[in-house]
């Protein structure tokens, strides 16, 4: 069995002992990790010493957004930057190859911010995101993506009145761009194994996370190959019940 995992941190520095206890908790294979919020050589891999991982973290000037991949099966880090846009800096994409798939960690844009041009990047960011999967997906190769997609897929995915109908994350156009990369080939992995309510994955700071008021916005997504394979799915919501935490809450996925 594999275990793979994502886990929007907001913050490693801060949230480095909920990590550690969350891997300690589920042993995944390869963890990826957004929104580190620290230049590529502020990573804190000195706290993962002995804890069997090995970790290639990407940052940014100014220590906004970054990815991360940690892995205690061995990985080649493929891509760290998502093709279609050279102009495009921000760490938000990393790619590795690892137990015959090639897996990709992504931090997609929020497209609250920004304007006009912040919601048009988020939208282009998803057309480069299925532009990389399409070869892979013409090759029927075994192919994943995991990661903080701020979108919310559906109605169901969201707590009733958490979100206003013009927020990015439930545009129509975000889920038209979602919904693409399904129609294209993939399998979302959380609604594929908990069909009748999918878990929320993000929960704002307050009383959201008791009222239960969420967001799945957190997604692993699957080709063919490897849907075939799928075993387990869930939600680390002990993460985000713990002090201090992220708002967001740890997705795995198990792989036979």
């Amino acid at each position: 069995m594999t275990r793979l995992a994502s886990f929007n941190v907001n913050s490693i520095r801060r949230r480095m002992p909920h990590l550690r206890r969350f891997l300690e908790r589920h042993q995944p294979d390869l963890v990826f990790l957004q929104e580190l919020k620290c230049r590529t050589e502020e990573f804190p891999a000195l706290e993962l010493e002995g804890s069997g991982y090995r970790a290639e973290a990407f940052g940014q000037p100014g220590g906004r957004n970054g990815v991360a991949v940690l892995g205690r099966i061995p990985f080649a880090v493929t891509a760290a930057a998502l093709p279609g846009d050279a102009e495009d800096t921000q760490a938000r994409f990393v790619a590795v190859q690892a137990a015959g798939m090639e897996i990709a960690g992504i931090y997609l844009p929020n497209g609250n911010s920004g304007g006009a041009e912040g919601y048009a990047y988020k939208l282009r960011w998803l057309d480069r995101l299925g532009d990389w999967l399409a070869p892979r997906l013409e090759a029927c190769t075994p192919a994943a993506v995991l990661g903080d997609f701020n979108v919310c897929p559906t109605q169901a995915d969201l707590a009733p009145g958490a979100l206003p109908p013009t927020d990015a994350l439930v545009r129509p156009e975000s889920r038209a761009a979602f919904r693409r990369l399904i129609f294209a080939g993939m399998t979302d992995a959380l609604a594929a194994l908990h069909p009748d309510h999918p878990p929320f994955t993000y929960w704002d700071y307050g009383p959201a996370f008791e009222q239960d008021r969420g967001l799945r916005i957190d997604h692993a997504l699957l080709s063919a190959e490897l849907a075939e394979r799928l075993r387990g799915s869930g939600v680390d919501t002990t993460a985000r019940a713990e002090a201090e935490p992220s708002d967001h809450a740890p997705v795995w996925i198990d792989l036979d």
